[in-house]
């Protein structure tokens, strides 16, 4: 592990070209979860690349917006092509096509800001939706400025905060778990002492109910 973080520290530089890369493939459907890569960033930043902190979230955030700008003209070029591929059939049926364009439709920015924070593909889903609905390009990267920037914002400097505060947060951790041990522990103790009971308590009732004439 200290190989890993040594190569890492040497190779920092790179640290943010890599991240928007991989960030803007996301954008491609490529099965990279943003999230993963965000809570990494944030990581690094906070643990092991501190100098590197404004730029992996300047490069977070300027890829994870033009990203959503390639599946919008993903969706917006193929159209409901995509639907005809099984991937994409999956990620987006009929049904839910639906739902978020007329959810977009209605609410707007709402929309894009409620998405940005749902992970599992349902992002990428709300952009290309919007696309294969041919929504207007202009409104959708204005209202998605707000909305990337405050989610790319709030989930890095979070997940930064807890990476620079990982040492107390992991004592807490393991006090908290000493804790649950002993509780689940007296928990166990209890039931059995409790079942023990019952049982002599039954067998009292029966000896009893016997001598009864």
């Amino acid at each position: 592990m200290d190989q890993v973080v040594q190569f890492i520290v040497e190779n920092s530089r790179f640290a943010p070209w890599i991240t928007l890369g991989l960030v803007l493939l996301a954008g491609l459907n490529i099965p990279i979860s943003i999230d993963i890569v965000i809570v990494l960033s944030a990581f690094l930043a906070a643990t092991t690349i501190p100098e590197h902190t404004f730029t992996l979230y300047t490069s977070l955030l300027v890829g994870c917006y033009f990203s959503a700008w390639i599946a919008y003209w993903v969706g917006r070029k193929l159209g409901r092509k995509l639907l005809k591929i099984r991937y994409f059939a999956r990620m987006l049926p009929e049904t839910r096509l639906k739902k978020v364009e007329a959810f977009y439709e209605k609410h707007g920015m709402l929309t894009l800001l409620i998405g940005r924070f749902i992970p599992f593909g349902v992002r990428n889903c709300i952009f290309m939706s919007t696309g294969i609905s041919q929504s207007n390009f202009g409104k959708f990267i204005r209202r998605d400025a707000l909305a990337c920037t405050i989610w790319t914002t709030v989930c890095f400097f979070a997940y930064y905060s807890i990476g620079h505060n990982y040492e107390p947060l992991l004592q807490k951790l393991k006090t908290l778990n000493l804790f649950i041990f002993l509780a689940f522990g007296l928990a166990i103790i209890g039931l059995l002492s409790y079942r023990k009971y019952r049982k002599k308590s039954g067998n009292t009732l029966d000896k009893n109910s016997h001598l009864d004439p």
